[in-house]
């Protein structure tokens, strides 16, 4: 299998690391992946954590390129890598930052995230997502949506990523159901449509009142009997209706796609469903892997720099 490699795309991320060994016209080959993300990990146990990960790949006669992105690009992560400023051509030369390491068996780049300074705003990885989404979909434009703990919302116009915003939804949900007070009446797991978009729609059309309709949910399970479940989706919805109110506001023409897992994507396209728009939902493809053979494709044609 060594020698089928040609590279290795990393997706390195706060929680968790996934690793895809490429072999020719940018096919998976195999994968593998640990619990071992950037928040638990020092810098110096980056090299020993990724060798033992992959190490059924390596080979003493060559050096293997990897290419990485997610938060271990971050500041405390293994190194920190620059940022593109926004408006980014997707077609760019890339500026990777190179990791100096011990083994000579693999040769470490990681890829840039993006910032913008006005409102101030950053992503690590999901870049390299949106690379893969354009590079598939080459004539998108309009709103991709990268849904997770901090959702994003990146504009595109004519390939490039003219803005970005970021929202904590996933993270405010956590802290709520488990630390406030609402935690009295909201399930651990369940679901219910109906409450779900109820809640968005709430959310969408009084986003001034949002901390009032929160505490409501423990309202209402005192006083009319909401269930745990129901105001465990209700408390979701409203999150989301408070997300995509400023999201649509933000960025309100053109096309919308999402890309993520299949579970947050069903949730987001109920949400949008109600308003009559269809996003963009491709389940099938893995456009971070997408996104690094991108890259890969870039250095090895000597594009970037």
């Amino acid at each position: 299998m060594t020698a089928a490699i040609e590279f290795i795309a990393l997706d390195w991320g706060t929680s968790n690391v996934r690793a895809y060994a490429i072999g020719a016209n940018g096919r998976i080959v195999d994968d593998v992946a640990s619990d071992k993300g950037m928040g638990k990990l020092k810098p110096e146990e980056f090299e020993p954590t990724l060798l033992d990960l992959i190490a059924p790949w390596l080979s003493a006669e060559r050096v293997l390129p990897i290419y990485a992105c997610g938060m271990v690009g971050a500041r405390g992560g293994w190194q920190e890598a620059t940022y593109g400023q926004v408006p980014f051509d997707v077609h760019r030369a890339l500026k990777l930052t190179k990791v100096a390491t011990s083994d000579p068996r693999i040769e470490v780049q990681i890829v840039p995230g993006l910032c913008q300074n006005v409102p101030a705003d950053v992503m690590r990885g999901e870049e390299t997502q949106i690379f893969g989404l354009l590079e598939k979909y080459p004539d998108f434009e309009g709103t991709i949506i990268l849904p997770g703990t901090h959702s994003k919302w990146a504009e595109i116009k004519s390939a490039q990523v003219t803005g970005f915003k970021t929202y904590m939804t996933g993270e405010m949900f956590n802290l709520l159901s488990q630390q406030s007070v609402v935690r009295l009446s909201v399930a651990e797991e369940g679901w219910d449509d109906d409450a779900f978009l109820n809640g968005v729609k709430d959310a969408m059309a009084a986003p001034q009142d949002f901390t009032n309709m929160v505490f409501g949910l423990r309202a209402k399970s005192l006083l009319t009997g909401l269930t745990p479940v129901e105001a465990r989706a209700m408390l979701s919805g409203l999150l989301m209706g408070m997300e995509i109110k400023s999201g649509m506001d933000s960025f309100a023409t053109g096309q919308v796609a999402i890309v993520g897992g299949v579970k947050l994507m069903s949730i987001y396209q109920a949400a949008f469903k109600e308003f009559g728009i269809e996003p963009l939902c491709d389940v099938d493809e893995n456009f971070t892997v997408r996104g690094l053979n991108l890259v890969a494709k870039a250095q090895k044609e000597g594009v970037a720099s």
